[in-house]
């Protein structure tokens, strides 16, 4: 298991118009040779959008995007045109295949944090598609076929304890609050990237909300 801390990861955005960006993995001008993927996910960016701030319409093509809001209500407009507002506990999924357009602002009044995760397809090209999942429960694990991966939500109250998933590859984002995680204790914006997980337990050490990605080979 390796453990990478919120005040690891690179920073960007463009904080003068309201957009501070955190990314967990080698991103643009911060090129890691040694940090560019784990199992499928490619990028884990945490955003924070002042009210009003956003990002203009851009491209992603060949890439699975998987987006968590924390905090706040996300504006989401795209080429295939879809145009929708997502909320936490929702899950929303855009499969770039061969090519989309998007646009992703915060045009409520209060601050918008979310988490957007990248997965490398396994086949590239064909159709662009869009989902959104509102509330998911921490039951229902969503699946992303096209990257062989699933995601996990898990909300744990202080003292409760949570199996990992037993796979390949398993990568924990805490989202927000604090766990404990084979002798390591993770805090918000802490991630852990495991190979060969089995038997692994995570403990809230306060009331936290967990986001687990369970990969196959």
């Amino acid at each position: 298991m390796e453990v990478r801390r919120a005040g690891e990861r690179y920073p960007g955005g463009d904080p003068e118009s309201g957009i501070e960006s955190w990314h967990a993995f080698s991103f643009g001008p911060h090129y890691d040779p040694d940090n560019l993927r784990f199992g499928a996910v490619i990028a884990c960016n945490e955003e924070r959008l002042a009210p009003g701030a956003g990002f203009g319409e851009h491209p992603h093509s060949h890439t699975e995007i998987v987006t968590w809001v924390v905090e706040g209500e996300l504006t989401h407009r795209d080429s295939t045109g879809h145009e929708t507002k997502v909320r936490p506990g929702d899950v929303q999924h855009l499969s770039a295949a061969a090519g989309v357009r998007h646009v992703e602002r915060n045009d409520g009044a209060s601050p918008l944090t979310f988490l957007q995760m990248w997965l490398a397809p396994r086949d590239p090209g064909g159709e662009p598609s869009y989902e959104i999942i509102p509330g998911i429960a921490d039951s229902t694990p969503y699946a992303v076929p096209e990257a062989g991966a699933m995601l996990h939500v898990r909300r744990l109250t202080t003292g409760e304890r949570t199996a990992v998933p037993e796979a390949a590859y398993v990568y924990v984002h805490v989202v927000c609050g604090a766990v404990r995680l084979a002798g390591e204790e993770l805090g918000a914006g802490d991630s852990a990237r495991i190979t060969g997980a089995e038997g692994v337990e995570a403990e809230a050490v306060a009331s936290a909300e967990v986001l687990l990605w369970e990969m196959g080979a």
